[in-house]
C-alpha cells in the first residue's frame, strides 16, 4: 500500500473508479452491488468515491461479486501493460481459434458420453473457468500438447451436486449448461454469474427456447433452479425471440439429445453457432440449414461417439490484428482469417481507403469455413459517410464495432459510432480521450469520433468490457511515449498471449504486476 495519505488517497480513487466501471459493466445499481457484498449502499458509494478504506478482504470480495480481478495478493496479483508506443509493426500473424466457439463446444462435449478431442482450443481465462466447472462435476479433461488440443472424457454420471460454484460465477458462458444438463438430470440447480435475472434481455430469450423442450426455470439465491418436464416436446418450430449466438447455441443443444425433429427459427448463422453445427454433425446429429437463420435438427437421445474437432479461427482477433495494422500504420500479414465474417468490415475499410491485399482462400482445419491470408499496408484512411453500426450476420459484427471507434480515429473527418446493442458499451470508447482520442458521447449508444488523432501516453485502467480494453491497448501501440494499462484480466479471458504475440511484430510491451 502506498505509504503518504496523499498516495493512499489517489490509489483509493482508482480503486474506486474500477469498482464503479465494473459494476455498470455487469448492470448492476449500487444496492445490488451492496447486497452481493453484505454491506450498505452508502458504504459502496463511498467506496466508488474513493471515501472508504478497504481491507484485502473487502476488495477480494468486491472482484469476486464484479467478476474483476481487483486485487490479489502476490505472484497471482492483477497483471498490467507497459507499452512503449509510437513503433511501426512488421510481419505475419496467425490468428488463433474462435474463443466463442471453444466455449460452445466444452459445453456441447456434456451431450458426448465418448471422448471429445478438440484441436488448438483457445487458452484464455473464460476456458479455464468453463474447465474448473467440468472437473467439479466429474468431468476428465486435460491439455495434450503444446498446440493446446484439449481431450474431454466424461463420467458415467455427473456430479452435479459438488460443481466449483466460483468458477461458474466467473464465466457468463455457463448458462449455456442450461441445453446439455437438462437431458443428464430432471432436476438440477446451476449458478449465475451476477447481473444475469430471470425476465432480463439477456436471459429471457434463452428461457423462451427452452420451454417447449419442457425446461422450466426459476431463479433463487444466486441460481437457476431447473425442472425438466420429460413429457413435453416441441409440437412447431421454435421461434427464437432474439437472434442471439449463445441463445441459439442452447437450442440446438437441446435439439441435438431430442428425439426426434426440431426446426428452429429466427437462428444466429454466426461463426461459432456455425462451428457447434459442425461439431453436432461429427458427433451424428443431422443439421440442415447451417449458415442460415432456419435449422432443422434431427437429434439422438443417446450420443456415444470419439470425436476429433478443430474449431475455427476468430474473426473478431482477425479484426483486432488488423486494426494493429491500421493504428500504428504498419505492413502487417495476418494469417488465417475466416474471411466470411469480415468480409462487411473490409468492405467499409476499403470505402475508407484500406489498401490491403486479400489472398486465395482455403479451406479451415474444420474443412468447411473459408480462410484468407490478409496483407494489410499504410493507409490515409477518410471517415465514412455513413454511421457504423453491427447488425446480426452477415452484417458488421457486435464485438467488432468498437474497433471502429479506434480506427475512426485515425480517419480524416468525423465518425459516427452507433452500438445499439449495448446499454453501456458506448461509454468506454471514450476512455480513448485519455490518450488525445476525440470521442464525444452523443448518447448511451452513439460517439462522435474525430480524427486524425494526435495520440498520447497516458495511465489508464482496463476498461471492464473486452473489446474496448483491446481497443485502448491497441490506442497505447500508436501513442509515442510510455503508457500503462492497469488490470488486464478482461483482456485475458479473451485473448492468448496478446502481448507477446504483438511484441512478435515488433511491439514493445512488458507484463508487469503490483499489490
Amino acid at each position: 500500500m502506498p505509504d503518504s495519505s496523499e498516495q493512499l488517497s489517489a490509489y483509493l480513487r482508482q480503486i474506486g473508479r474500477l469498482v464503479r466501471d465494473s459494476r455498470k459493466h455487469r448492470g448492476w445499481t449500487q444496492a445490488q452491488l451492496a447486497e452481493a457484498l453484505g454491506s450498505s449502499q452508502s458504504a459502496v458509494h463511498r467506496i466508488e468515491q474513493g471515501n472508504q478504506n478497504l481491507s484485502l478482504e473487502m476488495l477480494t470480495r468486491i472482484g469476486a461479486a464484479l467478476d474483476s480481478e481487483i486485487v490479489t495478493l502476490g505472484r497471482s496479483g492483477p497483471m498490467h501493460l507497459r507499452v512503449e508506443g509510437g513503433r511501426s509493426l512488421s510481419g505475419s500473424i496467425t490468428v488463433k481459434t474462435s474463443k466463442n466457439a471453444g466455449v460452445a463446444l466444452l459445453c456441447a462435449a456434456l451431450l458426448n458420453s465418448g471422448k471429445t478431442t478438440l484441436r488448438k482450443v483457445a487458452r484464455i481465462e473464460e476456458v479455464s473457468r468453463l474447465l474448473e466447472v467440468l472437473a467439479s462435476i466429474g468431468v476428465r479433461t486435460r491439455w495434450l500438447n503444446e498446440d493446446n488440443d484439449l481431450e474431454i472424457i466424461p463420467p458415467a454420471k455427473l456430479d452435479l451436486a459438488g460443481m466449483d460454484v466460483a468458477a461458474a460465477r466467473r464465466t457468463r458462458s455457463i448458462i449455456m449448461f442450461l441445453g446439455p444438463l437438462m437431458h443428464h438430470e430432471d432436476e438440477f440447480e446451476l449458478p449465475y454469474a451476477g447481473g444475469c435475472a430471470l425476465g432480463t434481455r439477456t436471459v429471457e430469450p434463452h428461457m423462451t427456447a427452452l420451454r417447449p423442450f419442457g425446461l422450466e426455470v426459476k431463479a433463487a439465491s444466486g441460481s437457476y433452479r431447473a425442472r425438466v418436464d420429460r413429457s413435453r416436446r416441441p409440437t412447431r418450430a421454435i421461434v427464437l425471440t432474439e437472434r442471439g449466438d449463445t441463445v441459439t447455441e442452447n437450442a440446438l443443444m437441446a435439439a441435438a439429445g431430442h428425439d426426434g425433429v426440431t426446426v428452429i427459427r429466427n437462428a444466429s448463422p454466426n461463426y461459432m453457432v456455425q462451428d457447434l453445427c459442425f461439431f453436432l454433425t461429427e458427433l451424428g446429429v443431422r443439421i440442415e440449414g447451417i449458415g442460415t437463420t432456419t435449422l432443422t435438427v434431427h437429434g439422438l437421445p443417446r450420443i456415444h461417439r470419439d470425436v476429433d474437432y478443430a474449431p475455427s479461427e476468430d474473426p473478431i482477433e482477425a479484426m483486432s490484428l488488423v486494426t494493429a495494422a491500421i493504428v500504428t500504420g504498419s505492413e502487417i500479414t495476418v494469417c488465417r482469417v475466416p474471411i466470411e465474417f469480415m468480409e462487411i468490415e473490409l468492405a467499409i475499410l476499403e470505402e475508407m481507403g484500406l489498401d490491403y491485399d486479400r489472398g486465395e482462400e482455403y479451406p479451415a482445419a474444420n474443412g468447411r469455413t473459408r480462410l484468407v491470408d490478409l496483407v494489410v499496408r499504410p493507409s490515409s484512411l477518410r471517415a465514412p459517410n455513413d454511421k457504423i453500426h453491427p447488425m446480426p450476420f452477415p452484417g458488421l459484427n457486435i464485438d467488432n464495432l468498437p474497433f471502429f471507434a479506434l480506427i475512426g480515429a485515425t480517419a480524416q473527418g468525423t465518425t459516427l459510432i452507433h452500438d445499439w446493442v449495448y446499454e453501456n458499451r458506448a461509454l468506454y470508447f471514450t476512455e480513448l480521450t485519455k490518450l488525445g482520442g476525440r470521442v464525444s458521447l452523443l448518447d448511451a449508444h452513439r460517439v462522435n469520433v474525430e480524427g486524425p488523432t494526435r495520440w498520447s501516453a497516458a495511465e489508464v485502467i482496463c476498461p471492464p468490457a473486452l473489446r474496448p480494453a483491446v481497443v485502448v491497448l491497441l490506442a497505447m501501440l500508436a501513442a509515442k511515449g510510455t503508457s500503462v494499462l492497469r488490470n488486464v484480466y478482461v483482456i485475458n479471458r479473451g485473448y492468448e498471449q496478446l502481448a507477446s504475440r504483438l511484441n512478435q511484430l515488433g511491439a514493445r510491451i512488458e507484463i508487469f504486476r503490483d499489490l
